[in-house]
């Protein structure tokens, strides 16, 4: 069987394209033919990735557009007669980017409304949680079903040396970690506040880091600072380090002492995935899908209580044993997300679509296969 997949851009480190490469590989040790097609192209991954204009991108037994925004595969796809299957890793509402990027706004809007275009028109629409499920379903797509992003967690748990960055890290502070793009959704401000926090109640020798791009959103990112700035903080308690290679990202990890986790709006969040397989304990507001993908590992909280957050980060800084039951949760829950999942997960989908998508993927627990629904 010839699967391939469509990418609007190909970056490396993306959570998407990443996905979109471990699932090539998989559906190869499976037997079957797979490639993967993009619009845009990282200069690192030409070669590796094809151009969505080779007309083998339309060729496929199986087409898999992983949509994350609007873009003329969405139309492309649905011109396609057979084999049709929409990958949904969620759109961030637009409401998030409205006081900051009227044209972030705009793209948000519009990948939302291109969404719908393809209601009726694909042989089965997959969430990469259920959480994205259950919007697929309310649009009106069926059937639906879920299929988790497949994270490779083995580029971050190899040992690598960054002395800078090591004698960076390696001092008397604790420090906490996020991934991720700066962006209003990830409520990096909250950070900010938690920050206060935990300096009157529990620390002050604390140390935020944030890896990801803060490019995104410049308002938003103008914000965050100016935020340090108004509380009078140690500008270098707060370091954004834009984005980084994978072997700088496992230093970041292992000298990381809670990784965190404040957003309002994930569709699947891989770090919380990376952050387990790195044996960083999890600090997460329990929001979206953010439940779905931790399990119930980590320690998860809400309502948005930033007092309550800054004990618990106490805890998981402080109390060894502690620390320890939580690592050991996040042990089991990661498990979850390894190849013999991931392979039972697209056996599934390939042999419902063999079937005629009628709807015959397993129904497992906690959200870890593609489960249908009609």
């Amino acid at each position: 069987m010839i699967v391939n997949q469509w990418l609007a851009a190909a970056h490396k480190g993306d959570a998407i394209g990443d996905s979109a490469r471990r699932f090539r590989a998989l559906l190869r040790d499976l037997g079957h033919q797979s490639e993967i097609f993009a619009l845009t192209i990282d200069g690192d991954l030409e070669g590796d990735v094809r151009p969505f204009s080779d007309p083998a991108a339309r060729r496929g037994d199986v087409t898999v557009l992983h949509y994350a925004l609007p873009s003329p595969m969405t139309a492309a796809l649905a011109a396609l007669d057979h084999g049709r299957v929409l990958h949904y890793h969620n759109v961030t509402p637009a409401a998030y980017f409205a006081p900051y990027d009227a044209g972030l706004f705009r793209l948000a809007v519009l990948a939302r409304r291109e969404l719908t275009t393809l209601v009726g028109h694909v042989e089965l629409a997959l969430g990469v949680s259920e959480f994205n499920r259950r919007e697929l379903d309310a649009l009106g797509f069926s059937p639906t079903g879920v299929l988790p992003i497949a994270v490779d967690t083995a580029r971050l748990t190899g040992r690598v040396s960054r002395p800078a960055i090591e004698r960076l890290l390696d001092d008397e502070l604790v420090n906490f970690l996020f991934v991720g793009r700066i962006a209003p959704n990830k409520k990096i401000e909250d950070h900010i506040f938690f920050a206060e926090h935990y300096k009157r109640y529990v620390d002050a020798y604390y140390r935020f880091i944030f890896v990801g791009r803060y490019d995104a959103v410049p308002r938003y990112y103008a914000m965050i600072r100016a935020l340090i700035s108004e509380f009078r903080m140690l500008e270098e308690r707060f370091i954004f380090t834009g984005p980084v290679p994978d072997e700088e990202l496992a230093v970041y990890y292992r000298h990381a002492a809670v990784y965190m986790s404040m957003s309002e709006h994930e569709g699947f969040c891989a770090p919380l995935v990376e952050a387990m397989a790195a044996d960083v304990p999890i600090l997460a507001y329990a929001a979206a899908a953010v439940p779905e993908t931790l399990g119930g590992a980590g320690v998860q909280f809400a309502p948005k209580d930033l007092e309550q957050a800054a004990e618990l980060a106490g805890a998981l800084v402080f109390d060894q044993d502690f620390r320890a039951g939580v690592i050991a949760g996040q042990r089991r829950r990661l498990q979850d997300f390894g190849d013999a999942r991931i392979l039972g997960d697209l056996t599934a989908v390939l042999e419902s679509l063999r079937g005629g998508a009628s709807g015959s993927l397993d129904a497992r627990p906690e959200g870890t296969s593609p489960r249908s629904h009609q």
